[in-house]
């Protein structure tokens, strides 16, 4: 009769852990604060991304013309919201022209002046591409500010990764904002400061 009695305990104890656990909230998505990878940005920029001016362009030209590697003012995205499933690039106005000109500059040829009107043309592009060994394809990308949800004027999605095109008021530096990135296994969100915002190009 006891041993009949523990084994029922023991089993509604069971149901009741599990009840318990099936009750407990959902693990919140994974909170990740942006960074600018360290050391000084040449030349100095504070404006944030912005669509291409006469200021930005020539501050990009003197930005591509630097031999490095990976001079940071080209490659400040790089472990932007650093994580294990997700992999961050942008691709503006600035970064083009300073990418052409440090590309041409490293062959070891004058550095170009590009096509300005390309730059105009040229949008917000953010291109989201799995780390190795993640097993959470990206599906939607939003950026939240200020309680609003902001989402790309246009996406693009598969297996291989997203790009997504946003206007150029959503990284405007005028306040902190989280960039929501959604896998289809997983989220994870990216605090970005304002302070970061500024130093975008």
């Amino acid at each position: 009769m006891l041993l009949r009695m523990m084994r029922l305990v023991i089993r509604l104890a069971g149901g009741v852990s599990m009840a318990l656990a099936l009750l407990q909230p959902a693990p919140a998505a994974a909170q990740i604060k942006a960074q600018i990878p360290p050391g000084a940005m040449t030349p100095p920029w504070d404006k944030g991304i912005q669509p291409i001016s006469r200021e930005s362009y020539w501050n990009a030209i003197e930005c591509g013309k630097q031999k490095a590697d990976r001079p940071l003012c080209v490659f400040y995205d790089a472990d932007l919201c650093k994580n294990d499933e997700f992999a961050l690039t942008f691709f503006t106005p600035y970064k083009q022209v300073a990418y052409e000109v440090w590309q041409t500059v490293r062959r070891g040829a004058p550095a170009p002046t590009p096509d300005y009107g390309a730059a105009q043309r040229t949008r917000i592009t953010l291109g989201i591409t799995p780390v190795k060994g993640s097993k959470n394809p990206i599906t939607a990308l939003t950026i939240k500010r200020d309680g609003k949800v902001i989402q790309p004027a246009t996406r693009s999605v598969d297996e291989a990764g997203g790009r997504f095109i946003f206007d150029f008021t959503a990284f405007a530096p005028t306040g902190d904002l989280t960039i929501e990135l959604v896998g289809r296994n997983g989220t994870k969100t990216c605090d970005v400061s304002t302070n970061v915002l500024k130093s975008f190009r």
